[in-house]
């Protein structure tokens, strides 16, 4: 039999919006767990992906196996993933795991349901390039904040009070029929909430600038003189448009929830629902899709039309994007997300120091494991030779087998695991 568990050397993107060096959690993670990988001190190390995508299929690391990528060795073993995955996902693994540390604001998108992804991906194949949806989960690891889904409407309602730069782009038909619109239709809240929203992201480029120029002189002022800005989400607007000046993504900030997560906190984001990460480091996992569709605070491709048309107007307290972890009733020591799609479950594992034998269990799907903390040499009956574990290594492991840790450090250790439950 050849080894169906085995270490996984990991493909780093370094897309510029990316923390620097080894302030960078995804750098520390590489420079961990492969001592001879060189940190640039002043390149981004934006993006760590853990999985067999065909844009960053991981290589294996083990010189039996002849197959070099995990794209490669899942393609020629494909009951690797598990029977049920295996007919599900058609022979794919169907998740990509990765880790993100974000120091810049990421572009203002949405990811499309199944239904307009194969569209899109039939009408604009340079843009859209397959026809899945991509869901998405992200688990903080240092606090973490990012924008996710629209704000409660008394609180846009607030802004547009309080901001007369953003109720000049908007207009004040569309305002005054945001703020007569009444909880007791939610339809029509969402209505309004879609003309405001798409109104603002259509304006006029030379207007839109002109209104961001006066506003940012205009916090920047008041910040200077000491006032409270908070009316006009004023310490994040002068943040965003530092990074990104003149963009139109700077005022999405009025419209989109500003979710913050804990260490260990986790927030889903489903189709159709708007989104950016603005600082800090997650592990994320999503299907396995690059459609993404942007509107703002990004020089790529946007796409203001598909993105207006395809979002979910549903307004929703900031409280409600954080998924819960719930504790497993078989092993006190995993903790579960599982997100309200099939195709990925992430479970945050933690070690106390005080057990010096855990054993990492055999489920019905294929799954990767990541260390974030502690030390242990882990074996298996379905791996050729012992793995040494430390912090940043990647294993990949197949349906239905186990592996023994045996655990050498002082602190425990803090893994995660992502795979698919059916």
């Amino acid at each position: 039999f050849p080894p169906a568990v085995f270490p996984l050397s990991c493909v780093v993107q370094n897309y510029s919006w990316g923390k620097v060096g080894l302030e960078s959690e995804v750098a520390k993670l590489v420079a961990s767990g492969d001592p001879l990988v060189q940190i640039q001190p002043d390149q981004p190390y934006a993006e760590l992906w853990m999985g067999a995508h065909p844009r960053g299929d991981a290589l294996i690391r083990d010189n039996r196996i002849p197959q070099k990528t995990l794209g490669q060795w899942i393609a020629d073993n494909p009951a690797c993933l598990g029977a049920k995955v295996k007919d599900a996902f058609q022979g794919h693994l169907p998740f990509l795991f990765k880790v993100l540390s974000v120091n810049t604001a990421l572009s203002v998108q949405a990811h499309p349901n199944k239904e307009l992804a194969a569209k899109l991906h039939a009408q604009f194949p340079e843009h859209y390039p397959d026809a899945n949806h991509k869901p998405e989960m992200a688990i903080a690891l240092t606090p973490f904040e990012g924008m996710c889904g629209f704000r409660p409407v008394e609180e846009i309602v607030s802004f547009l009070q309080n901001v007369p730069e953003l109720r000049a782009l908007i207009g004040e038909v569309a305002a005054e029929q945001l703020e007569r619109s009444g909880s007791d239709d939610p339809r029509g809240v969402s209505a309004a909430l879609r003309v405001c929203f798409t109104r603002l992201m259509k304006s006029e480029k030379k207007f839109f600038v002109d209104q961001l120029n006066m506003l940012v002189k205009r916090i920047s002022q008041e910040a200077a003189e000491g006032k409270d800005t908070s009316g006009s989400n004023g310490e994040l607007l002068l943040r965003l448009h530092s990074q990104y000046p003149g963009d139109i993504g700077c005022f999405t900030i009025y419209f989109l929830n500003l979710v913050r997560l804990e260490p260990g906190e986790a927030m889903f984001l489903g189709a159709n629902e708007p989104h950016a990460y603005l600082h800090g480091d997650c592990v994320e996992v999503m299907a396995c899709s690059d459609n993404t569709v942007r509107a703002g605070l990004t020089p790529k491709f946007i796409d203001v039309l598909t993105l207006c048309e395809m979002l979910n107007y549903t307004p929703a307290p900031s409280s409600s994007k954080i998924l819960p972890a719930a504790q497993s009733q078989l092993d006190p020591h995993v903790y579960l997300y599982d997100p309200p799609v099939p195709d990925f479950t992430v479970m945050r594992i933690e070690i106390p120091a005080s057990i010096k034998l855990y054993l990492i269990s055999a489920m019905d799907s294929a799954s990767i494991l990541l260390v974030i903390q502690g030390t242990a040499v882990g074996t298996s009956t379905a791996a050729a030779s012992e793995m040494s574990l430390r912090r940043g290594s990647v294993l990949f492991v197949s349906a239905n087998e186990s592996i023994s840790l045996h655990l050498s450090s002082p602190e425990g250790m803090l893994l995660f695991r992502a795979c698919c439950l059916l």
